[in-house]
């Protein structure tokens, strides 16, 4: 008798219905994808049929989630070494057992124990709920080199003692997990990298007199300008980037002079003309440079040239309307990125603001949603309301040891941090979504329809701003008086 062949365009996953290679795994419902076979693996949950709470992996004709028992077929998932149900990783080990004894050989300090400090970080590695990111990143040999010479103390435990690690960019993971754990003192994640990037910047400057001019520059402007704006909040990537352009082009601009046979304390106004003629909008950042060293006496009084930068236009408000619906009618674009998206088109919000918002900024009383942006709340209409319950409710982000116990709207990838603005705004770009744009048509319709205090302190915006837009766009409400108007 001949056997049939499964061919692999007639593979399709049961649960998401795409495409899935040979071999994949199959279930009594047909074959899973490997992304529905693992989310299958890390469901949790009361059994719909003999209502054990237990490994859920499952489908009930209902919809429900059942047990192993109750599905049948689906295979074996106890742990033989710990008796946990749960997705096997090797010799029907579970992958948190395996990781348990990684983490145990790279954090032996030498005697066969835990260091004692490193202990906090060791128990949250151990318990995040999916173990295989745990396993792939301690799989890296310099995660292990860093994790043993902090271990073995060969690496002082301190900010300062990390930063003699490398990679840079690992060195920072871990040290958002230090700090997440309490191992280490909070500090701002963006202002320590701009520090570690700026040590290895310096030096790469060949002339001795341009070297020390940065080094001024650096330490009483840019440095002192991030503490300031640390004080006040995180610090945003945005806000670091811009610090490395202004000394990029203070770097280009000394370089600029040099051709021209001038020091910085021979400048003349004709050097700066001539270094703005070559393009002003990219080389715009090189005004807190001048103005810097013009207070410092480093150089001749010039005039800094200024344009004007206006805002790009505005989406027409039936475009705003339309991606409305799309928002709304487009299952197949992430929840995530609808979510942020509503966000900024209903309430005008920046991405640098929507990144820093908490799921207790999301207040669900008496049947009505609201969104705690400014002072009062701001109510969330039907059917963005649902979409923004059920999103609360699947955060990504959430099942690794970097953001466990997350309160975020929009987790990152990074222990204790959210979603990066810069992240979001590429997430919406490949939508070909409208961020800008559409944030100056949302906060130009609002002020049309309310007065300018009332929307600034609903959405967290100055009155000033609110005041200027609702001039720009021909509102009505210019001599309304704010306050309490109930008597």
């Amino acid at each position: 008798m001949s056997r049939t062949r499964v061919r692999a365009e007639d593979l399709f996953c049961a649960r998401c219905h795409r495409t899935v290679r040979l071999g994949a795994a199959h279930w009594p419902e047909g074959y899973l994808c490997a992304g529905c076979f693992t989310r299958a693996l890390e469901t949790y949950g009361t059994c719909t049929g003999c209502r054990v709470e237990r490994l859920t992996p499952g489908l009930a004709p209902d919809g429900g989630t059942l047990c192993t028992d109750c599905a049948g077929g689906l295979g074996e998932f106890t742990c033989e070494q710990c008796g946990q149900e749960a997705r096997r990783y090797r010799r029907g080990v579970c992958g948190r057992c395996v990781l348990t004894e990684r983490l145990n050989n790279v954090f032996d300090d030498g005697t066969g124990s835990i260091r004692p400090e490193l202990l906090p970080l060791f128990d949250t590695l151990r318990q995040m709920k999916r173990p295989w990111g745990g396993l792939t990143w301690t799989s890296q040999p310099h995660v292990q080199r860093n994790l043993r010479a902090l271990a073995c103390g060969h690496t002082p435990l301190t900010h300062e003692g990390l930063s003699q690690l490398t990679p840079w960019r690992s060195v920072a993971y871990l040290r958002d997990l230090l700090m997440q754990s309490g191992v280490l003192p909070p500090a701002d994640r963006q202002f320590l990298l701009f520090q570690r990037w700026l040590a290895e910047k310096l030096p790469t400057v060949r002339e001795p007199e341009h070297r020390k001019l940065l080094e001024l520059f650096a330490a009483w402007h840019i440095q002192r300008r991030l503490r300031t704006l640390a004080d006040r909040g995180p610090l945003t990537g945005n806000q670091v980037q811009q610090a490395r352009n202004e000394l990029h082009l203070a770097i280009a601009f000394l370089g600029h002079l040099a051709e021209r046979g001038r020091a910085l304390a021979d400048c003349t106004q004709v050097d700066v003309d001539a270094w703005y003629t070559g393009g002003y909008t990219a080389r715009r950042l090189t005004h807190a440079f001048l103005r810097w060293a013009m207070r410092a006496k480093h150089m001749p009084a010039v005039t800094v040239p200024h344009r004007s930068t206006s805002n790009p236009v505005p989406i027409a408000q039936y475009q705003r309307l339309a991606l409305l619906r799309r928002l709304v009618d487009r299952d197949d674009i992430p929840l995530r990125d609808r979510v942020a998206a509503v966000l900024v088109l209903l309430y005008a919000q920046p991405l640098t603001r929507i990144a820093r918002l908490g799921t207790d900024d999301i207040q669900h009383e008496n049947g009505a949603v609201l969104v705690r942006l400014g002072d009062p709340p701001s109510p969330v209409p039907a059917p963005f309301a649902r979409m923004l319950l059920d999103y609360t409710g699947q955060r990504p982000n959430t099942m690794t040891a970097t953001n466990p116990d997350a309160r975020w709207l929009f987790p990152g990838r990074r222990a204790g941090q959210p979603m990066t603005p810069a992240t979001l705004e590429l997430r919406l770009r490949h939508l070909g979504f409208p961020t800008q744009r559409g944030r100056t048509a949302a906060i130009r319709h609002l002020v049309l329809q309310a007065p300018a205090p009332v929307v600034a302190r609903m959405l967290g915006y100055h009155d000033d701003t609110t005041a200027r837009l609702t001039e720009e766009a021909g509102g009505t409400w210019r001599h309304y008086a704010p306050g309490d108007h109930s008597r």
